[in-house]
């Protein structure tokens, strides 16, 4: 996610108010510091053009 925010040229702020999350959010989900919601986690991944998939894994791992 980092990478992607960077990629966009936005801060944290500005991830935040596309968001519609506090920065404060930002920066704890940026440090891995925040237990989220999906939907909140999902409003994040919108603004930076992502999508969160879910996949079967493979047996063995």
């Amino acid at each position: 996610m980092i990478e992607r925010r960077k990629q966009l040229g936005l801060r944290q702020e500005d991830l935040a108010v596309l968001a519609g999350v506090s920065e404060r959010f930002v920066r704890q989900l940026e440090a891995g510091k925040s237990t989220v919601r999906l939907d909140t986690l999902t409003a994040v991944l919108d603004a930076l053009g992502l999508e969160l998939v879910l996949r079967r894994r493979e047996v063995g791992r």
